[in-house]
């Protein structure tokens, strides 16, 4: 039993070898092998989940004490336990959707071990006691999402999307290393429990333990997509769709805010990072609610919607309460799931169209898909009584007592959330048919139906409190009264209300933000700067390559080796009366030196 947590991590592992060594030309048969090993991690995870008291094998990996001791360990803690549940369930639902999404794809054996060591890797966050193993499958979630983003790498905006998000992550994740190295410096240990114990060691120190602290937030400003790195994530959707709702619902971009939840003990430690980790979750909040309000790809509205959830998330870690972040991503992981899956399937039947003005009409032909997307929108917009509204009520109720100002942007937020959500669902399924491919979409296959349904289920009760605290074993929430709760519906009812009287029955686009379409034009400005920069820095470069590594170093000790080579030289004639001379002059030196000295 002690080594069940094992097979939740290695399961998807080996079927990721498996398929990459022995089914190339099997690709049905890679799709069965990735499928049963993430079917099988989340049975353990659920074995896992309801034992009391469950301890995994633990190895030594490291152990060079008192410096340094890293043990190859596994915390299994009520919180690692209801993620991996939330983990391997919803990534479950996403291989079999991707039975019917990907039946065709010519590289199906290859996306299906990618997607299989995406699994190992997020596992391995999700299990790691320390932060040094940790950091290894941070480092392979960024590798395995590279490789997942690009599956179409023949299109170019697909490989530049790949290559965007891993570099991107990158900066971020060099912050995270760092931090992780002041915390260990400090505390004398990586391992979680240890350093909590150790902690004192650094909180004598707050100028120290602030900045170890926003630089492991660091980690969080990439994976999580946080402004001002926030620009990957809506690039991404270049990747197939099941990957999308992989990455936005339960993997990735979830494991920014539970690393944060996980390093809590250190965050909390410490206030004025906490204070900039607020409000970095309420601007990329705010900024990306704004930018969905002009997308007009389905996909690209559903990703900036997941920003703007996650600045939610990390706006509750700022304001000292890992409960409620929690709570909000896992009843934002069924709803977002739920919502991409339900893209996917328009996306399919429509023959891969995305733009939303290119669709309308599509409740009567999509029946379970728009039903499904419907209760995903109403939890996500946090309408009463879906799951949303519970776990975002939370936060709300949080920041109304901590912190005004960031209590009335997550307000405007809300009205926000649910203004480009009610635009979509009019636009799509409302209206007459806009393009041949609207009028003759139909509905996808079982398989791909199947999840929507079963994913509807908890995108609807995950935030029922008897759900939430049997999942996630949380206390409730205080009673804040009517007040928040009231806003709450009042913003997202105006929302609602704003978005049907502005794109009932239209055909095009009624405004235009130049603004907020681009995106705050994020991408503009950093491509000026890499571009304004490159210049300086490759003569920079250049200059030290040429005048300090190959004149001063190489090409200066290359020609002292030379002069110096050359006056032995001069020594070295072959002429006897030379060296009889030479001889000579040496004796009478040595006369002199040792007569009149």
């Amino acid at each position: 039993m002690s080594a069940l947590p094992w097979y939740i991590l290695l399961l998807p592992f080996f079927a990721a070898v498996t398929i990459v060594l022995l089914t190339k030309t099997y690709r049905g048969l890679s799709s069965f092998i990735s499928v049963t090993a993430v079917l099988g991690s989340f049975a353990c995870s659920c074995v896992v989940f309801v034992a009391p008291h469950f301890e995994a094998l633990e190895l030594t990996w490291i152990d060079l004490r008192p410096v340094l001791y890293v043990p190859l360990g596994m915390v299994l803690d009520e919180l690692s336990r209801t993620m991996l549940v939330l983990v391997t369930g919803i990534g479950a639902l996403i291989h079999i959707y991707s039975l019917g999404y990907m039946k065709d794809d010519a590289g199906k054996s290859r996306y299906f071990a990618s997607l299989s060591f995406f699994m190992f890797s997020m596992l391995g966050i999700v299990l790691s006691n320390n932060f040094v193993m940790m950091f290894i499958f941070w480092e392979l979630v960024g590798v395995s999402s590279y490789l997942l983003i690009g599956h179409w790498f023949e299109r170019d905006a697909a490989a530049e999307a790949a290559k965007k998000a891993f570099l991107t992550n990158r900066i971020g994740d060099f912050g995270f290393m760092l931090g992780i190295l002041m915390a260990w410096t400090a505390t004398g240990t990586v391992v979680f429990h240890d350093m909590a114990l150790q902690l004192g060691r650094i909180t004598s120190y707050p100028g120290y333990l602030t900045v170890a602290a926003l630089l492991i937030f660091c980690g969080a400003v990439g994976k999580s997509a946080q402004f001002p790195l926030h620009v990957w994530l809506p690039d991404a959707m270049e990747g197939p769709t099941p990957i999308s709702a992989l990455i936005h619902a339960a993997t990735m971009v979830a494991a920014g805010v539970y690393m944060l939840v996980r390093a809590g003990f250190l965050i909390q430690a410490a206030p004025e990072a906490l204070t900039v980790i607020a409000w970095i979750g309420t601007i990329t909040a705010v900024l990306a609610a704004l930018t969905a309000t002009q997308q007009n790809d389905i996909k690209r509205i559903l990703a900036y919607s997941t920003l703007s959830q996650l600045g939610y998330m990390v706006m509750a870690v700022g304001l000292a309460s890992g409960e409620a972040a929690m709570f909000h991503l896992f009843t934002h992981a069924f709803f977002k799931a739920l919502l991409f899956l339900g893209a996917g399937s328009i996306i399919v039947m429509l023959r891969h169209e995305q733009n939303i003005w290119k669709m309308g009409g599509l409740a009567g032909r999509l029946g379970i898909t728009f039903l499904t997307f419907m209760i995903g929108t109403l939890a996500l917009i946090g309408f009463p009584p879906f799951s949303g509204f519970f776990s975002k009520d939370a936060i709300l109720a949080l920041a109304y007592e901590k912190n005004q100002k960031i209590f009335w942007l997550a307000l405007f937020t809300a009205f926000l959330t649910a203004f480009y959500m009610l635009r979509l669902i009019v636009v799509v399924f409302f209206g007459k048919p806009r393009s041949d491919q609207a009028r003759a979409g139909r509905e996808a296959p079982w398989v791909m139906i199947t999840p929507l349904i079963l994913l509807a289920i908890p995108a609807f009760a995950s935030g029922f409190g008897f759900v939430a605290k049997f999942f996630l074993h949380v206390p409730a929430q205080e009673e804040s009264g009517w007040l928040v709760p009231g806003l709450a519906l009042a913003a997202t009812l105006a929302g609602i209300t704003l978005a049907i009287l502005l794109y009932r029955r239209r055909e095009s686009e009624p405004i235009d933000f130049a603004l907020f379409r681009k995106g705050f034009y994020f991408d503009e400005i950093y491509g000026f700067i890499i571009r304004a920069t490159q210049g300086v820095l490759a003569s920079l470069s250049a200059f030290i390559d040429r005048w300090i590594l190959d004149v001063g170093f190489v090409r200066g000790a290359s020609g002292a080796t030379w002069g110096f080579g050359s006056l032995l030289r001069l020594l070295q004639v072959g002429n006897l009366q030379a060296y009889s001379f030479l001889f000579g002059l040496g004796i009478v030196g040595l006369i002199y030196f040792t007569l009149f000295r």
